[in-house]
């Protein structure tokens, strides 16, 4: 499905039906299909997108990368179709995937690290 217009993301990507998104590798993006669970087909645009492609294909492993064509700088509909099996079927990489959920969901939790900073960050303000 390709939706022209905006689209309630978060509320798409958790579904359990989403196996794998194509993203342009912006922060939030990235940060978003982490949280969500959902591998991603990288397709950075510019800017720091093209360093997120990399640690979240590289490092990570929760992402496959579009090639661009030499002649001419453009993605073909074959590389994408190429892409997005290799995510589906990747066993690896949507596990990872998973994988980082949890650990993001851990960081936000309670007494989880994310939380932890942030109340101390806000102590430090108020002391």
């Amino acid at each position: 499905m390709v939706v022209e217009a905006g689209a309630p993301q978060v509320e798409v990507r958790s579904r359990e039906s989403v196996g794998g998104v194509v993203s342009h590798c912006g922060g939030n993006s990235v940060l978003g299909a982490v949280v969500a669970g959902v591998p991603m087909v990288a397709w950075p645009l510019y800017a720091e997108q093209h360093a997120n492609r990399e640690v979240m294909g590289g490092e990570m492993k929760v992402a496959v990368g579009v090639n661009e064509r030499e002649e001419d700088g453009f993605v073909s509909a074959e590389e994408v179709e190429k892409r997005v099996r290799e995510v589906m079927e990747t066993k690896e990489i949507r596990d990872r995937s998973l994988e980082l959920k949890q650990m993001a969901m851990s960081a936000v939790a309670e007494f989880g690290s994310s939380t932890t900073a942030l109340t101390n960050l806000l102590h430090s303000w108020t002391s």
